[in-house]
């Protein structure tokens, strides 16, 4: 029996031989469409009313906590707090929602600022972009999805995506000013000074805030701090 079945294996091994090795190289293009919504709050700065030019848009995105659809939860942090607590902006806020158990989607994100835009009074050389660890995070990924389109952003204690420093000369001309606190245990610090590195090497003279005692809760300092609205209005995107 056994001198049987070495037989048959050897047999099997040479009818099995590929009577073709050779593999076709091909592409494909296509396109395909798909919904999205996302909820959110909108703010309305004193004098919106009234005949005036296009306003400037700051987009916040909140962290990771803030997901679901409690829409009351975005108020928690960062300029929708502030708001919140009675402070008048100088531009159109806009605090999207993040769904339950998933990360902030560039294309949603992107869709919802082009209907924002498009709705009311937007100059769309002025559209600013930041937020808070995931927040962060997604703002790094909408300044490479979308690199000519924002005229500054604001990266807060955000994690960084492994192939984003390779990359930083595609945002040689973005105005960027990036915050961390020293301590922080949740993202560390030290990808914040790689992309910083990075872009300081390709030519891009980007802030960095670093906060020598503050853990992961950097943002709080951040958005308290007047200058930072007074850096966004000072930049303006550059027509092609």
């Amino acid at each position: 029996m056994r001198t049987f079945l070495i037989s048959l294996v050897l047999m099997f091994s040479t009818i099995m031989t590929p009577a073709q090795t050779v593999q076709e190289k091909g592409s494909f293009s296509g396109t395909i469409q798909r919904e999205v919504s996302s909820d959110y709050l909108l703010y309305l700065p004193f004098g919106y009313n009234e005949p005036s030019p296009e306003w400037p848009l700051l987009v916040f995105l909140h962290g990771s906590g803030e997901r679901g659809t409690d829409i009351e939860k975005v108020k928690v942090h960062g300029p929708p707090k502030l708001i919140q607590q009675g402070k008048d902006f100088p531009f159109v806020v806009l605090s999207p929602q993040c769904p339950d158990s998933v990360d902030w989607d560039t294309e949603t994100l992107y869709a919802l600022i082009k209907h924002i835009a498009s709705e009311y009074r937007i100059d769309e050389s002025r559209i600013y972009i930041t937020g808070l660890s995931m927040g962060g995070w997604a703002t790094w990924d909408m300044a490479m999805a979308y690199p000519d389109y924002f005229a500054a952003i604001a990266p807060v204690c955000a994690r960084i995506n492994r192939n984003y420093p390779s990359r930083a000369a595609e945002l040689i001309n973005l105005p960027i000013w990036v915050f961390h606190g020293a301590a922080d245990d949740v993202v560390l610090i030290g990808e914040t000074a790689k992309m910083v590195k990075s872009l300081e090497e390709a030519g891009n003279k980007a802030r960095f805030t670093i906060y020598p005692t503050a853990g992961h809760d950097s943002w709080t300092e951040t958005y308290n701090n007047p200058e930072l609205y007074e850096w966004f209005l000072s930049n303006q995107r550059k027509p092609k």
